[in-house]
């Protein structure tokens, strides 16, 4: 079994979201052979509990405007710090940088497929990997 196309929709969407909001390290699992709750998880992270609420913002806005979806659950955002949107298919992760490090979701999930993300998604931060790790002039 695979995650479903709505899944994939939803993973797309959700993904564009959060590289728009300048989310670091964007990754989607296929979860769905794993779990029955779920078909996708999609991870990411910034840097302040500004940045992952501003994220949290732009992939809600996002999903109902573009896919009709409302989260069916939502942990962890008064905190800031790690905001859980339960949308049924996917479940979308956002993290502040040093507790993405501490809880490792990666590890977790390491034996489930990754899911492609939009170039759009995946040129972005790229650019940003290599603008960071450029050296100074």
């Amino acid at each position: 079994m695979t995650a479903s196309e709505r899944a994939a929709e939803l993973v797309r969407i959700a993904a564009e979201a959060a590289g728009d909001k300048l989310a670091d390290d964007i990754l989607a699992y296929d979860v769905s052979e794993q779990l029955v709750i779920t078909d996708a998880f999609v991870l990411c992270s910034a840097p302040s509990d500004r940045q992952v609420r501003a994220i949290v913002d732009e992939v809600e806005k996002r999903l109902r405007e573009e896919a009709d979806a409302k989260p069916v659950r939502r942990e962890g955002e008064r905190e800031g710090r790690w905001v859980l949107l339960d949308y049924v298919d996917i479940i979308v992760h956002i993290q502040h940088e040093e507790d993405r490090m501490y809880y490792a979701l990666e590890r977790l999930w390491k034996d489930c497929p990754l899911l492609d993300l939009p170039e759009s998604v995946t040129a972005h931060q790229a650019q940003r990997a290599r603008a960071v790790g450029s050296p100074s002039e």
